[in-house]
């Protein structure tokens, strides 16, 4: 059995949309999905998956997955207009070493082991990467070179600010269902570069995440089909947040507090045990804004989806960089940790609190 999740986009929970709860095909069946993305969607990378509760996590390992961009974003940052673009998708897969009875589990790009990603030296290129592994996390460096964000989980860094501009970073941390996107430059003529995960230390009962080579960069002569960042024309958008409401909101008593918790036996939210039929925990209004305290209370660290969020400016974000409040769609929380974060209402749908990392 199994059924699409588009992940981020802003689009209705009914049939035949972003329905993973009522849709489902099994064997020998097809779905017909037709998917109205709102006007107001911020241009930028999101990605569509299979989503049967139970089987997602298999389907995620077999590839069932791609990467879905809403023009737009050379509107933000035009300097990328004309670049080579890239988009990257980062899947898992496990390989076995007969001799050695093991088994290990590591990063593919766009399906391959190791591939090379070709760029000529001093080249700009803009790079659109997605983390669609169902429980891995990616601590992206390139070997000699920084990042250049423009963008992170489908958010250009000025949709709330204007007047921000892109931000470089030595590494960058992609939690399952992250995305990013960038600028890179080709490393200098005969120098081997590579990008690659740093380790991830996920907590007592999390799972493995090793360092290990990603792909090697930096082989000229590419000759494959040039795919350019589209020119796009029309009325440039920012989702301005006034800022005199979020003081007012960070100093307040929180709206809502969840706390996750887990064993054995399943996830459990507010000290029940997650099923699909359970009722919302709240309901927002649209275009509403509340004030959020998520609590991880188990022994891993755990992403959770949460449509728009607001992550307050007091708390260092996920990425590990200064001044980087703004957008989330899938912010991470270490084990035995909090988080408060301004949670907006953009669509119809109830508010669903995340599952564990292998069902985001």
């Amino acid at each position: 059995m199994t059924n699409l999740h588009f992940h981020g986009l802003h689009v209705s929970p009914r049939n035949p949309q972003d329905d993973v709860l009522t849709m489902m095909a099994m064997p020998g069946q097809a779905l017909d999905y037709k998917v109205e993305v709102p006007s107001y969607a911020a241009p930028g990378l999101y990605w569509y998956h299979t989503h049967p509760h139970g089987e997602s996590a298999r389907q995620d390992l077999d590839g069932m997955s791609g990467a879905i961009i809403v023009e737009g974003i050379d509107e933000y940052y035009p300097q990328i207009r004309n670049m080579r673009e890239r988009v990257l998708i980062l899947r898992d897969q496990d390989v076995e070493d007969s001799e050695a009875s093991l088994r290990e589990r590591i990063f593919t790009l766009n399906g391959a082991i190791r591939p090379q990603i070709p760029i000529d030296s001093g080249e700009r290129q803009f790079w659109r990467i997605v983390n669609a592994s169902p429980d891995l996390y990616a601590d992206l460096q390139l070997s000699g070179g920084q990042f250049e964000i423009v963008a992170l989980d489908g958010m250009p860094l000025s949709y709330h600010d204007p007047q921000r501009s892109t931000r470089k970073g030595d590494h960058i941390l992609l939690p399952p269902a992250g995305r990013v996107e960038v600028i890179v430059i080709g490393p200098p003529s005969g120098a081997a570069a590579t990008l690659s995960t740093r380790c991830v230390d996920t907590g007592p009962d999390g799972d493995a995440n090793p360092a290990m080579v990603i792909a090697d960069v930096g082989a000229p002569g590419d000759h494959s089909p040039i795919r350019t960042v589209v020119d796009s024309s029309g009325p440039l958008a920012h989702d301005k947040v006034g800022k005199t409401l979020v003081r007012e909101l960070e100093a307040s008593k929180p709206d809502f507090t969840v706390t996750f918790t887990e064993d054995k036996n399943g996830f459990y939210i507010n000290g029940k045990k997650f099923s699909t039929q359970d009722e919302p925990l709240v309901h927002v209004r649209v275009g509403g804004l509340q004030h959020w305290r998520i609590v991880n209370s188990t022994r891993e660290v755990h992403p959770y989806p949460s449509g728009s969020f607001l992550g307050l400016r007091r708390k260092r974000n996920r990425f590990g960089l200064p001044g980087m409040a703004g957008h989330r769609e899938c912010s991470l929380r270490r084990h035995s940790g909090s988080h408060y974060g301004l949670y907006r209402s953009s669509d119809q749908r109830h508010v669903a609190l995340p599952l564990s990392s292998a069902e985001s």
